[in-house]
């Protein structure tokens, strides 16, 4: 049965000459890769070999994951970022010249940074502040000690998925997103935003992609072809904009919880879930009703002098920090359920994805709680004090990128531990079989369920003075 996306990486070891032609056969000109009314001729037609140009030089195992957390089984760059780069290379060898490039998606800098090693001027639009994080701080790796990079190397632009990235760009490439909505709006905005004679070139893992994708990418774009399989990776080529391509609406759902009441949601269609109410967020919010917990007030710290006597240090409050964070915000339903439940409150929701900060601040004004509620971009709270924070609300993620990995929800209660005010609470709710517990009493203090169901634990941690 053939691949839904194409040839079968199998078909690379017919025995064939580079050209296409079997043994015996009269030898015919290589066809060159181009765009025309007719469609896409890729650089691997006929079986070529794409070239290594940019990827063979290039020291992959340089970089590095952080900020988000390494392991022995997931590297900085696989081999889909391989077969863009080669893809991309195949189609300049054949004449094209890229400029401008955007990429996007890039969680690690393993595409962006081959290109500007080989002296391209890049545009990278990224929507997790991690992943701009990470680039940059990868990119640092190669500066000398005076901060210069090596000679000969291109300029890096880094923003969103949005107009400042994409506005006039002759090549896109792009990292194919989980999420088909979220690749819907990526291949929207391109074909709005870039350049009439865009190339886009969409790479992922063989076990990630779905015909689906091909589909998507056509609502967006008038020639779409799946390229050779190589290492179970494959790259989507595209181009032609179609002509009044809009980007699609948030969507809207009104949702009435338990003690609560209605609820309206916005979500973005790169934010995880959309405008649906999550189930473990709900029971959170359930429980939160129930309970009516009043706030904490921050305990004084202990704090131990030079000559070794113990004081304690009244709390004092910093400046402009909210009375309760949402981590992790998403469509903002926490937001708005601590707002309620917390009429006084300052809140604010935090995000890592644009679009997810987006959302929630599209949320509150939808529930009249613009005033109260403020979203901002950051990864796992990183711009919020040590200490500083009476009450953080938790839903965690167990997923980076395609990968089930409980570590990413173990760096976000962290990350609430740290920014908890002593005597603070954490109000966390979690996928049962994850068994965060451990994680909790150690990151955060002393710990206890206050709710279960059939999937989820809701919990409440109190920080260590």
């Amino acid at each position: 049965m053939p691949h839904p996306h194409g040839p079968h990486e199998h078909e690379h070891e017919h025995d064939h000459h580079p050209d296409g032609s079997h043994p015996g056969d009269a030898p015919r000109p290589l066809r060159r890769s181009t765009v025309g009314p007719e469609g896409i001729l890729t650089p691997d037609v006929d079986g070529r070999a794409l070239p290594g140009t940019w990827t063979r030089g290039f020291d992959f195992h340089v970089l590095d994951r952080a900020p988000l957390t390494a392991s022995r089984e997931r590297q900085a760059h696989d081999a889909a970022d391989l077969l863009l780069l080669d893809t991309l290379a195949g189609w300049v060898a054949d004449g094209r010249d890229p400029g401008p490039v955007a990429v996007l998606h890039d969680q690690h800098g393993a595409v962006t940074l081959p290109l500007l090693a080989a002296g391209l001027d890049v545009a990278l639009g990224v929507d997790e502040a991690s992943a701009a994080r990470s680039t940059a701080a990868n990119l640092d790796r190669f500066r000398d000690e005076a901060g210069a990079l090596p000679p000969g190397w291109g300029r890096l632009r880094i923003g969103g998925v949005d107009e400042t990235v994409l506005a006039g760009a002759r090549t896109v490439l792009i990292l194919l997103p989980r999420a088909l909505d979220a690749l819907h709006l990526t291949a929207a905005r391109v074909a709005r935003l870039a350049a009439p004679d865009v190339l886009v070139l969409a790479a992922g893992r063989d076990k990630h992609m779905s015909p689906a994708m091909n589909e998507v990418l056509a609502r967006s774009f008038t020639h779409v072809l799946a390229g050779r399989g190589r290492a179970k990776s494959r790259v989507l080529t595209a181009a032609g904009p179609r002509p009044g391509v809009a980007e699609p609406e948030p969507r809207r759902r009104v949702h009435r919880i338990t003690g609560v009441g209605e609820v309206t949601l916005v979500g973005g269609w790169a934010t995880f879930g959309g405008a649906a109410a999550d189930p473990g967020s709900v029971l959170l919010a359930r429980t939160l009703a129930e309970h009516s917990p009043a706030l904490p007030v921050p305990a004084a710290r202990r704090m131990r002098t030079d000559s070794g006597l113990e004081v304690q240090v009244p709390f004092r409050p910093v400046p402009g920090a909210p009375d309760v964070v949402d981590a992790g915000s998403g469509n903002g339903l926490l937001a708005v359920v601590a707002a309620r439940v917390w009429p006084p409150a300052r809140v604010l929701a935090s995000d890592q994805s644009a679009d997810a900060v987006a959302s929630s601040a599209a949320t509150a004004a939808a529930n009249g709680l613009a005033e109260r509620i403020t979203a901002v971009q950051d990864d796992a709270l990183s711009t919020l004090a040590d200490g500083s924070v009476p009450v953080v609300l938790l839903n965690p993620p167990f997923h980076d990128g395609a990968a089930v990995d409980p570590s990413v929800g173990h760096r976000m209660i962290e990350a609430a531990g740290r920014v908890l005010a002593p005597g603070g609470q954490l109000w966390c709710v979690w996928n049962s079989h994850l068994r965060h517990r451990p994680v909790l009493e150690a990151a955060v203090g002393p710990t206890r369920q206050v709710a279960r169901n059939r999937t989820f634990t809701v919990t409440v941690s109190t920080r260590r003075p």
